[in-house]
Order: structure tokens, then sequence, then C-alpha cells
């Protein structure tokens, strides 16, 4: 089974739009730092929140270049039960880089909330003013895509 490469665009949006978690790559001097996230996409910018401060937020405030890795339908796929090697994984999967900045104003943290929360529930909600100071709010504007699969 060959990889093929996406270069579609609505396939790759769709994609990203399918997925809960993505997992957001940063460099920390010379060594790589991975994390889990929730997110929402929207004209080729992702937003993502979490709390203020911490080993994440010290990273991107001295590099803002980042990596995020979308994958779903990964299925086990094998031609020959008993050969190791006939062994592979169905997939699609979404590679995007991008630079990060952190939203400041209270009205982007709203927007970009609601984006995430659209994500997930499709609704818009309102928000009390403390707990939009008190959460950080990221955008990444995405500068590339790429996009695999293999068996679909």
């Amino acid at each position: 089974m060959k990889h093929f490469k996406i270069d579609f665009q609505p396939e790759i949006e769709a994609i990203i739009k399918s997925v809960n978690v993505c997992h957001i790559a940063m460099v920390d001097g010379d060594k790589p730092y991975v994390l889990p996230f929730n997110f929402g996409y929207k004209e080729q910018t992702i937003y993502i929140h979490s709390g203020k401060g911490g080993r994440k937020s010290d990273i991107l405030r001295k590099n803002n270049n980042v990596c995020i890795s979308f994958e779903k339908d990964s299925v086990l796929h094998f031609v020959n039960e008993g050969v190791a090697c006939s062994y592979s994984m169905k997939f699609r999967s979404v590679i995007a880089e991008g630079k990060l900045h952190f939203v400041e104003t209270n009205e982007e943290k709203i927007e970009a909330l609601n984006i995430i929360m659209k994500h997930y529930t499709g609704k818009e909600f309102s928000y009390n003013l403390p707990a939009v100071e008190d959460v950080c709010v990221m955008k990444i504007e995405i500068s590339s895509f790429s996009g695999r699969k293999r068996g679909y």
C-alpha cells in the first residue's frame, strides 16, 4: 500500500475539522517539546488555549515556530497475518507549520474561544470577564500544510 500526498485543500481541512486533538511541537533551545491540545480551526489559523505560564509559554515566547500534527482513521492493515512485513497502518494525516502568537485582548480571546467551542459543540458561548482574563489564548497562523493518506 502506497502513501499518497493530499494536495486538495478541502480534503486537508476536512481532516483537521474531524480531529479532536492535535499535537503541537515547539523548540526548547535544542530540544523538541510536544504537547496535545484541544483546538479550533478557521481560515488557515489554529486556535488553542491553556493556563497562563509554564514551560510551554516560556518556550513559545522565545521561539514561536511550531509544527502541528493531525491524524485520523488509523487502522492496522495486513496482507498476510503470518508475515510481519506485510503489516502497515491505514491513516490520514496533516502536518501544518506556522507561527504562534499570544492573543492579548479580551475581545479576540472570546472570538478564539468560540472558534474552539464551535469545533466541539457547534455552538457559541458567553464568557465572564475573570475567566477570559485568566486564560492564555494563542493563535497559530499556518504557513504550510502537507497531507498524507494510506489505504483510503
